[in-house]
């Protein structure tokens, strides 16, 4: 059996950040790397005004993770923040080990779990762009080392070639994006062109919404007790109660202090949120973190300027017990036994309802065709085959209304 890597974890509590929130980050590392396979042996803080520029921890706290490792040793240390390129190099020099960040935590993690093309090269877009600014300082270490003849020492023309190689890959991937983009632009178009609702379903890493869209859609998605199971969107056809179809997209879960870098990659795996009707927003209720997990989903809408989606809270009841979030136009549910689907269905038919009309049609009898597509647009009530044609009930979008008024009846 391979042995697992181990690794200590390294945070600091800024001035005027509390501790539960700095807790709850390493809480959150923790579980990044055990998704990423990896033990956590131990970890460590340490309250600063601001990381220390040379090893982002004090010198005291160095020496306390050298000790640390002879008492039981590590083979990774993991720092709960993003590292300049020196303090990496630095901390790798005097500690013998490997170091990583965070950022790079969660980079390893993405790109072990993309499964489409689209989500791999996004993942490998971000780790070419965040490698980018630390070239610099590898070579520039590299050539304080070898010395230098001239102008141009040997690590500057390294430097050099790296960057040009770097740059003509990144346009080589932001090319092949740009044709993936094109393929999903039309097939988001042929949905569109059938007026079918697009609800998205977001929330908070690990929060339940595979398991939501499994239990509602039967779909075969990934369901794992672990952060990011989840990358690249599932899209499946959902029947209301009222008959009326939608599409049900599940999508990556957000985490805390997600880095930019990161969020700029999967803009596009977010455009199916930018192309909702409405948002489901998914909250553990059984979370004891529920209140800065909320704030942190919404943090991460605004800055995709998606906060303005029209959107419904839902509560899922992930084990019994008393919940740690509460909101009084939540809906409670529980995605795993299915308690709480009828009121949380007709919760989304009334809030696709609101903008609709009541209206009588009388369609011709060749017309029939319309039919079909008024059930998947709007809330048939009642059909009636007359002599004089089809005579529905129904309530419309108003778009809808005016595209069909030869019909009406007054």
């Amino acid at each position: 059996m391979e042995q697992k890597e181990k690794a200590f974890i390294v945070g600091i509590q800024r001035r005027g950040q509390s501790r539960f929130d700095m807790e709850a980050s390493l809480s959150e590392l923790r579980r990044l790397l055990d998704t990423a396979g990896i033990t956590v042996t131990g970890s460590l803080y340490q309250v600063v005004s601001s990381p220390h520029p040379r090893t982002f921890v004090g010198k005291g706290k160095v020496e306390e993770l050298r000790a640390q490792r002879l008492h039981e040793p590590f083979d990774t240390l993991v720092i709960d923040d993003e590292l300049t390129p020196a303090q990496n190099r630095n901390l790798e020099k005097i500690l013998g080990i490997k170091v990583l960040d965070r950022t790079m935590v969660i980079l390893n993690i993405f790109a072990q779990r993309a499964q489409s093309k689209e989500g791999q090269l996004q993942i490998e877009l971000a780790q070419l762009e965040y490698m980018g600014p630390r070239l610099r300082g590898l070579w520039q270490h590299f050539g304080q080392q070898t010395g230098g003849i001239g102008t141009r020492g040997p690590g500057e023309t390294q430097l050099e070639v790296d960057r040009r190689r770097l740059r003509e890959k990144i346009a080589h991937i932001r090319q092949q994006l740009k044709d993936v983009r094109k393929h999903r632009a039309v097939q988001r178009f042929k949905r569109m062109s059938l007026s079918i609702p697009l609800i998205s379903l977001v929330g908070y890493t690990n929060a339940g919404k595979s398991t939501l869209l499994r239990s509602l859609t039967h779909a075969n998605v990934l369901v794992e007790d672990k952060l990011f199971s989840t990358l690249d969107p599932t899209v499946r056809r959902l029947k209301l109660p009222s008959g009326r179809q939608v599409l049900l997209a599940d999508t990556v879960g957000f985490i805390r202090r997600l880095p930019h870098s990161l969020v700029q990659a999967f803009k596009a795996t977010f455009e199916e949120i930018s192309h909702s009707t409405m948002l489901v927003h998914l909250i553990d209720m059984n979370d004891p973190e529920a209140h800065q997990q909320v704030e942190t989903v919404e943090n991460v809408l605004s800055e995709l300027e998606l906060d303005q989606k029209p959107r419904m809270l839902v509560l899922n009841q992930k084990e019994e017990g008393n919940g740690h979030f509460a909101h009084p136009d939540a809906v409670k549910i529980s995605a795993l036994n299915g308690d709480g689907f009828g009121v949380f269905l007709s919760a989304i038919d009334n809030l696709l309802r609101s903008g609709f009309q009541k209206t009588s049609l009388l369609l011709p009898h060749d017309r029939g065709d319309i039919l079909p597509v008024l059930y998947r647009v709007g809330t048939v009530e009642k059909v009636s085959y007359l002599a004089g044609g089809i005579q529905i009930e129904c309530e419309l979008p108003k778009k809808y209304v005016e595209k069909y008024r030869e019909f009406h009846l007054n």
